[in-house]
């Protein structure tokens, strides 16, 4: 993950308590950051999750994120100041054209009815010293966690564009879906149209009047018959994609009511029903041939049920098709 820092703890700090270390070494950090960035996971020590009076030893090491050194988040006329600075310590990567953010699950990205918070209304405050507002360039479902990148100028704005619209940008999902999904490796082509009947939006496949809707998926890890851990690429990016897809097989998002009903649930104790589905990683050229990679720890809900099912939490590498 772009501009992390690992740092060292000297032997005269032995027994310093961990928000007193930051405020000598990080004193651009504030109390509530520090704490939400522990809470998250993107502060650790000797890579666990500890707290804020976690007592240090030397040699030690602090993984410190680049929201931590970021300055205060200023507040801004009709914005929404207090979802900018809890947003300022989600995020997982910052350079002069791009700033990422791990979006919560629950968040939608942009407003609309019924939608009281959204991330849209943050933008003002997640300027971070950049002198324009900064553009959504791609969207996440409201329940879906993850990466999503944001552009800090026009011109970023534009090969960022471009990049999703071209299909260069390679975007990996996490999910759990309930029951043995065979094969264990495909391509889905299933074209997905919108339905006409209802106030909700809900999508399904239509072979007749649906657009063409592509994605690639690997099992990670099968649990019996009962759930399985998918690592999965959409090609495309029709709305609600992946979970129609998913049902479509006979193997719903764990969580997700909406397109897998009750089939979309798992009695145990611990599991929540929330929906299980994260956008783990996207990789990215630049104009300048270099690649951006960022990504994104799971969610509480999900890491939890990570630890429930005893699935490992590893990268996997997915043997993915020609695009």
């Amino acid at each position: 993950m772009t501009g992390v820092r690992m740092q060292t703890v000297a032997a005269g700090e032995e027994g310093m308590r961990l928000d007193r270390w930051f405020r000598l070494h990080v004193p651009a950090i504030g109390r509530g950051r520090l704490e939400k960035l522990l809470r998250t996971g993107q502060i650790r020590v000797d890579g666990g999750r500890v707290r804020s009076g976690h007592r240090l030893a030397p040699g030690q090491t602090v993984r410190i994120p680049p929201a931590a050194t970021l300055p205060p988040v200023p507040g801004k006329s009709g914005g929404d100041a207090g979802l900018a600075e809890e947003l300022a310590g989600r995020i997982c990567h910052i350079d002069r054209e791009i700033l990422a953010i791990d979006k919560p699950p629950g968040l939608a990205v942009q407003g609309g009815t019924g939608i009281g918070r959204h991330l849209d209304a943050a933008l003002d405050g997640l300027r971070m010293g950049a002198d324009e507002r900064p553009r959504l360039v791609h969207r996440l479902d409201r329940d879906t966690s993850g990466v999503l990148l944001l552009a800090r100028s026009a011109t970023a704005a534009r090969w960022l564009a471009q990049a999703f619209r071209d299909r260069t940008a390679l975007k990996v999902y996490w999910c759990v879906v309930v029951g043995e999904l065979r094969p264990v490796r495909a391509t889905v082509t299933l074209p997905i149209a919108k339905m006409a009947a209802g106030n909700r939006e809900k999508m399904q496949v239509d072979h007749d009047g649906g657009r063409r809707a592509v994605t690639d998926y690997e099992v990670v890890e099968q649990l019996g018959h009962r759930v399985a851990w998918v690592a999965v690429r959409p090609r495309t990016g029709r709305t609600h994609q992946i979970r129609v897809h998913m049902s479509a097989l006979g193997t719903p998002v764990l969580g997700d009511g909406k397109y897998g009903g009750r089939d979309a649930f798992v009695d145990a104790d611990g599991l929540a029903r929330r929906l299980h589905l994260h956008a783990r990683s996207i990789s990215i050229p630049r104009p300048d041939g270099a690649q951006l990679e960022v990504r994104a720890s799971l969610p509480d809900h999900m890491a939890a049920t990570w630890r429930l099912f005893g699935f490992s939490g590893d990268d996997p590498a997915p043997d993915w098709p020609e695009a």
